[in-house]
């Protein structure tokens, strides 16, 4: 099997490399600011924080208050620990007194399901299972799961019948599972962001899975943030230049179930089958959430649904390109 970079796909996004490496800093900002980097691993993706403030002693301060905030939440939303309130729920199938955070998300997640004609639904881990269970096995076969297999998992997809509130969350079929790999990372980001913005600071690219640029970098000039290329994802195909915007970008090249390529992360709730549309979507948006949780719908939808979803928004961009390698720019 497969090993991805990231928890949910490998970043196509390479916010920290293009940020550091394309960022104008000229003489004045040098003399305004100090500038306190941190690269890591978040939410079991690539991470950096790029903090520009007059008192290095602050920044740095700022940075440990956001990182212990991304491992408090890492608590609430991993797959990937036995202790975090995401497992507890996939476990037991209910979970009482949720974090607020938890239930918050889970609001978006509803946001995003409801826009998207339920091309966005994080129940499809039951279907993430079959696969990884399926390709795991000795001699499994390429061709995938049988359609007796691929029909009893998606009885257990379908995030309309997941009930939340403030006092309980509950998945009302057995072995329902919830994902939030594909709203997660951009959650964190902006919280992060809040945390950094109550420190004072005007000026900072924040990539804790996703990236978001808060207000232009020092210099006055946008940050530049570098979209990998889906045939050659180790290297940067293309530089959007943001400024107070979030960009996610999703390509079934992230990670693949089987040698062949096949059967890829993007599961589709409707049918079950992998996404097959696009090689890359990118999204820009105000908030790394929004970003995040469209960037996996939209590779879902076809062109005239992505479009029609961005009118309904009012707000936001996407680059599509096609499996032909046609580039598509949409905006609201």
């Amino acid at each position: 099997m497969f090993h991805h970079l990231s928890r949910r796909r490998f970043i196509g996004v390479t916010a920290a490399a293009a940020g550091l490496s394309l960022m104008p800093f000229g003489r004045a900002a040098r003399a305004e600011a100090h500038l306190v980097t941190w690269r890591g691993q978040a939410m079991g993706a690539v991470a950096s924080l790029q903090v520009h403030h007059h008192d290095r002693a602050a920044a740095e301060a700022l940075v440990e208050r956001s990182l212990a905030e991304v491992r408090r939440l890492e608590r609430v939303f991993s797959l990937y620990r036995e202790d975090s309130d995401l497992t507890a729920l996939n476990r037991l199938g209910v979970l009482v007194a949720p974090p607020a955070e938890l239930v918050e998300v889970l609001g978006e997640c509803r946001r995003c399901w409801e826009l998207t004609g339920g091309a966005f639904d994080p129940t499809v881990q039951a279907l993430w299972v079959l696969y990884r269970d399926h390709f795991s096995r000795s001699g499994a076969d390429p061709q995938g799961p049988t359609e007796h297999e691929l029909r009893h998992a998606l009885e257990r997809v379908g995030f309309g019948l997941v009930t939340f509130d403030a006092n309980r969350i509950a998945l009302p079929r057995r072995g329902m599972g919830l994902t939030l790999n594909g709203i997660a990372q951009g959650y964190v980001t902006d919280r992060v962001v809040d945390i950094l913005r109550e420190g004072g600071i005007a000026s900072s690219l924040v990539d804790m899975g996703e990236p978001r640029a808060m207000g232009p970098n020092p210099s006055g000039e946008p940050w530049r943030v570098g979209i990998a290329d889906p045939d050659r994802p180790g290297e940067i195909g293309e530089t959007l230049n943001v400024i107070d915007r979030a960009v996610a970008t999703s390509g079934g090249y992230g990670f693949r179930f089987d040698p062949a390529g096949r059967f890829n992360h993007l599961l589709d709730p409707h049918t079950g089958a992998s996404a097959r549309l696009y090689r890359s979507v990118t999204t820009v948006m105000p908030s790394a959430t929004a970003a995040d949780a469209l960037s996996t719908a939209f590779s879902l939808m076809p062109v005239a649904a992505v479009a029609r979803t961005l009118r309904q928004l009012g707000e936001g961009q996407v680059r599509l390109t096609s499996e032909t390698g046609e580039a598509i720019a949409l905006q609201s």
